[in-house]
């Protein structure tokens, strides 16, 4: 098989060449089709991420090269191992990767991306720039058909990112204020609009993604950065916003965020680009504030996600396909910004 590694990070990606994996016990082999490039991938080629202020959060030790990122899979199995139940050979699937330790109380109260032992692929696991993957578990898997395969795979980590955030502010009684228009963003708005039938107000400071943020069912888009802007959301919201998820996760969207916050609001934080700010914690009291955190989303989650998106209601999602020889390239220009919706890398 061939996969696209992690040997030294910062450093273009590895073309390997080894054997490709007989599955054991539980494991099914997936023949990738479609590998999604999330912005972590980048975060995790580099090695950390950045915390703001000069501090770092080191992943060298969850992802310890050689390792093949890449946790946006679909494929078809093509083997299975002697203990794995209710999949078959030929079987088309996307590939849920935030697997845990299956046995400890997170993991049985069903929420394994919670784990304190992950096994997600692409970070602890070999993961999708790849040709084939070997998934630990069929509970991992989940049909797609007749979806296209390359909207598929952004349900495994920008539609359940987004999906799993937005259940933590719905139902809903006010304006939503969604951050950022990037890939998790769109798939934010998508499934703000057509999953919750809210219409969301975007904050968006690349006006070039605007048009594809309002053919996604944002409501309107506002430049954070324009003079006033903030003073202007809340007086036209009459008050603020009842809940704001911050899908960028820089210090300047998360503070835009909570001051966009009516009082009893919710901000929920997703994003992972980094940086820090000051929160006065006598004003989230004064204002009944929530501040809650939503990282991916459960198997139970996926399993709704998934079919919600079969049922053919949601808008796809704007993509870039790339052949898996690009998998560098295609995390550069992601870096770079120059991304609209997702990377797919074909092998």
């Amino acid at each position: 098989m061939i996969s696209y590694q992690v040997e030294s990070f910062g450093k273009p990606l590895a073309q390997v060449l080894r054997e490709t994996p007989v599955p054991q016990g539980t494991e099914v082999l997936v023949k990738v089709g479609s590998c999604g490039v999330c912005h972590s991938d980048v975060h995790l080629h580099d090695g950390y991420f950045d915390l703001g202020g000069g501090n770092k959060l080191d992943m060298t030790r969850s992802l310890q090269p050689p390792r093949t990122l890449g946790h946006e899979i679909a494929g078809t199995v093509v083997a299975v191992g002697p203990e794995a139940q209710g999949v078959a050979v030929g079987d088309r699937r996307v590939v849920y990767p935030w697997l845990g330790c299956g046995q400890c109380a997170v993991c049985k109260a069903g929420n394994e991306q919670d784990c304190a032992a992950p096994r997600a692929l692409g970070i602890n696991r070999d993961g999708g720039f790849a040709d084939h993957v070997l998934v630990p578990h069929p509970r991992a898997l989940f049909a797609y058909d007749p979806l296209p395969e390359t909207q598929a795979c952004t349900l495994a980590c920008s539609g359940i990112t987004a999906y799993g955030a937005l259940k933590k502010v719905v139902p809903l009684e006010g304006a939503l204020l969604v951050i950022g228009a990037g890939g998790v963003g769109l798939s934010g708005i998508r499934l703000a609009r057509q999953a919750f039938g809210i219409a969301p107000i975007v904050v968006e400071t690349d006006r070039a993604k605007w048009d594809i943020a309002v053919e996604a069912g944002a409501a309107e888009c506002i430049d954070p950065t324009a003079d006033g802007a903030s003073k202007a959301l809340v007086k036209a919201t009459g008050g603020g916003v009842a809940a704001a998820i911050d899908f960028v996760g820089a210090g300047s969207s998360f503070a835009f965020g909570l001051g966009a916050l009516r009082k009893g609001g919710t901000l929920v934080c997703v994003g992972l680009f980094g940086g820090s700010t000051t929160i006065v914690p006598a004003m989230v009291t004064l204002k009944g504030l929530r501040i809650v955190a939503s990282y991916v989303g459960s198997p139970r989650e996926m399993a709704e996600l998934m079919d919600f998106a079969r049922g053919g209601r949601l808008p796809p999602m704007p993509v870039t396909e790339l052949p898996l020889a690009d998998a560098s390239r295609a995390l550069d220009e992601l870096r770079a910004g120059r991304i609209r919706g997702r990377a797919i890398l074909h092998p």
